[in-house]
């Protein structure tokens, strides 16, 4: 096997990868870039625990149930996807890139972690509870098999980090904004992805107003023209902006001093609310899925699509004010690609900016789903993170043998 670079997506119960061939040489275009394999551990530290890797045409390379005492966490999780790929690489890859929820106010670019970045990536854990010490789990376990390999972390924050400055402000005091409270915005890698595949694919689009909504389990929109972020739904962490699987999405922080004064609620039983027990599954009662929920008929959870439709429309629209209009929507991520009949919710209100939806390309999940005669051109582009990572750890690691 020619040389090779592995991506790492590190989640709190699931561990997903995937492994490139490298281009022939630097001066290759990283486009060529090609997929080996990929798979995830799912169900970590549950009896459910699964191992399931895939080749570049779909093809099962490995397909196992795990004992829970196997992956009772993310490091034996790497542990044991380390020893695999050293059983089936013949020999290391050059490097591994990692997906990094939070790069703080220093870090504006992806970059090779050393002894001082893993450090003050840990230090941002509070800031992304969810992500930031899972990310950063595979890392540590890698240093132990491959001490001398290169890892670099892709930030989710470093897309938006060019921002206008005014728009990463909240009306707090200075001496705060001076102290990192600001709005980082978040789902770069993704937001990234799509705004090179409309550079090459979509060139008229690249130059437009365009926004993107990332909607998944987590889920966030921006504005993004010629290529760069204007403006984005997320803040200063992943808890702010649309309603998301479970977590709340915009919130008066008045509850959050209601829940301390009037509840006696400690910082770790808030923290669980905002971020395991809100959002869609605290609207419906029952589940964050949206694929469970449009399959119900109570009235819970058709509430909390209604919510979810609504809210995500009116946090789109305020992205509108700083380019004054918009001319391309573009769907992305889990619900944003697979759910036509939450794109025409979320469309239905928007319709008075002029949007309009072929019914029949909108079912289909085709790239451009907008009506003829509609004003603003709607797109569905799967996106994909991994091989921004991928690109981006090549990029790095290309840099780092020069310096060397």
């Amino acid at each position: 096997m020619s040389e090779s670079l592995i991506v790492v997506n590190a989640g709190s119960s699931s561990l997903k990868f995937n492994v490139y061939q490298l281009p022939q040489s630097a001066s290759d275009d990283v486009d060529e870039l090609a997929f080996l394999f990929g798979g995830q551990m799912s169900g970590i530290g549950t009896d459910r625990a699964h191992f399931m890797v895939k080749g570049a045409v779909g093809q099962v390379l490995e397909d196992q149930a795990l004992a829970a005492n196997q992956v009772h966490n993310l490091h034996a999780a790497q542990d044991l996807l380390s020893t695999w790929l050293q059983q089936q690489l013949s020999k290391p890859p050059i490097a591994v890139g990692h997906r990094i929820v939070h790069g703080g106010q220093r870090l504006k670019e992806s970059v090779v972690i050393d002894d001082d970045i893993l450090a003050y990536l840990e230090s941002l854990a509070p800031l992304a509870p969810l992500h930031q010490e899972n990310n950063l789990a595979p890392v540590k376990v890698i240093r132990k098999h491959w001490p001398d390999l290169v890892q670099v972390a892709c930030l989710d924050t470093a897309f938006h980090a060019e921002q206008p400055e005014l728009h990463k402000y909240y009306a707090l005091p200075q001496e705060y904004f001076d102290l990192g409270v600001r709005r980082y915005g978040f789902h770069g890698l993704s937001y990234q992805y799509i705004a090179e595949y409309l550079k090459r694919r979509l060139p008229e689009q690249y130059t437009q107003r365009t926004i993107v909504a990332h909607l998944g389990s987590g889920c966030s929109a921006c504005m993004i023209q010629q290529g760069e972020s204007v403006i984005s739904t997320m803040g200063f962490t992943a808890l702010d902006g649309l309603p998301m699987c479970t977590r709340p999405g915009q919130l008066d922080a008045g509850v959050v001093l209601w829940w301390m004064q009037a509840q006696h609620k400690d910082g770790r039983a808030i923290q669980d609310l905002l971020y395991n027990q809100s959002g869609l599954k605290g609207l419906s009662g029952t589940s964050g899925d949206m694929r469970t929920l449009l399959a119900s008929d109570t009235a819970s959870a058709q509430r909390a699509v209604d919510y979810f439709a609504l809210r995500t429309a009116m946090g789109m629209t305020e992205l509108i004010v700083p380019t004054q209009g918009v001319d391309n929507i573009v769907f992305t991520a889990g619900v944003g690609e697979n759910s036509p009949q939450i794109r025409a919710r979320i469309c239905e209100h928007l319709a008075w900016l002029g949007v309009k939806l072929d019914s029949e390309l909108n079912t289909q999940n085709a790239t451009r789903i907008s009506a003829a005669d509609s004003a603003i051109a709607v797109w569905v582009i799967p996106t994909n993170e991994e091989l921004v990572i991928a690109r981006e750890t090549l990029k790095r690691y290309h840099e780092q043998r020069l310096q060397d």
